[in-house]
């Protein structure tokens, strides 16, 4: 099997670069080591900045994203009890944020690349990349039973921060940057409607929260927790109680609760690593920064 660039991992970076490549009229497979299911059903991130949104029109993916996301020209930072709103479209020149779920983007690269014919092999065990630092590069993995090998003339290493491909690059010819924050983020998806039109940044004694939401019936907020916190010593009402603790008295008067669809404390990190190419290996997304 051979095409001109192997892409793993078919979370949004190896989809829309698929997309482009394809747009581009170059050949391209993706390996994903989980199922489309699986990739489809994780909770991630729902707001896009003005140049995603543009990167997903130029790749004719960005109809239904107008249709159903929200425009957001501004948000709100809550600091000493006072709302303060930031016209992030006057001070940019006209740039916005949609309020659209990764979920969403995911789904609309995926039912292109089906519609296109393209191939995506899901479910690949044991991923490997080979020989990336010759002309002739290739990748091997194993499904039902078989190992498989696919040549090419590009790796890209979409496969995210615990991925295969930055793994696969010689120790000495790599360097690492990581900062560990000490809290984490506790997360909270509901079928409720947001608290505010816009996002609300909030800076409070008792930790940062973030308002935000996916859609007008969906909301997502965050709390700011100490790094020894666990999910399952969290209920939904010590949840709602800690948020409202942390608001102005407006924001508490229209806050809206309801039992959790998806809750989960995430660390967080700051990572980034030099240089993105490693021969004919580059890497994209969550595999070379976070």
């Amino acid at each position: 099997m051979r095409t001109q660039v192997a892409i793993i991992g078919a979370g949004p970076s190896g989809l829309l670069l698929g997309q482009l490549l394809h747009k581009a009229g170059i050949e391209a497979v993706i390996v994903e080591r989980q199922s489309g299911d699986y990739v489809l059903g994780r909770i991630r991130a729902g707001v896009l900045e003005q140049v995603t949104m543009d990167l997903l029109d130029e790749a004719g993916v960005g109809r239904r994203m107008h249709q159903e996301g929200l425009i957001h020209g501004g948000f709100d930072m809550l600091f000493k009890g006072q709302r303060h709103r930031i016209d992030m479209n006057k001070l940019t020149g006209g740039k916005n944020v949609m309020v659209y779920g990764q979920t969403e983007v995911t789904r609309d690269l995926m039912d292109a690349r089906q519609a296109a014919g393209l191939t995506t092999i899901y479910e690949a065990a044991n991923v490997q990349v080979h020989d990336f630092d010759t002309k002739n590069p290739r990748v091997t993995w194993e499904k039902d039973g078989k190992t498989h090998e696919l040549q090419c003339d590009f790796i890209a290493g979409c496969d995210g921060f615990h991925g295969v491909c930055r793994a696969s690059a010689p120790r000495n010819a790599i360097r690492e940057y990581e900062k560990v924050y000490p809290f984490g983020w506790l997360g909270l998806l509901s079928d409720t409607p947001p608290v505010h039109h816009e996002l609300i940044y909030a800076n409070s004694e008792r930790g940062f929260a973030l308002c935000s939401m996916r859609s007008e019936t969906r909301s997502r907020y965050y709390l700011q927790v100490p790094l020894t916190d666990k999910v399952e010593h969290w209920s939904d009402q010590a949840f709602w109680d800690e948020l409202r603790l942390r608001l102005d008295p407006e924001a508490r008067e229209h806050l809206v609760t309801g039992p959790s669809i998806e809750k989960s404390i995430a660390p967080l990190r700051s990572f980034v690593t030099e240089p993105l190419r490693f021969g004919r290996m580059f890497l994209a997304g969550d595999a070379g920064h976070i």
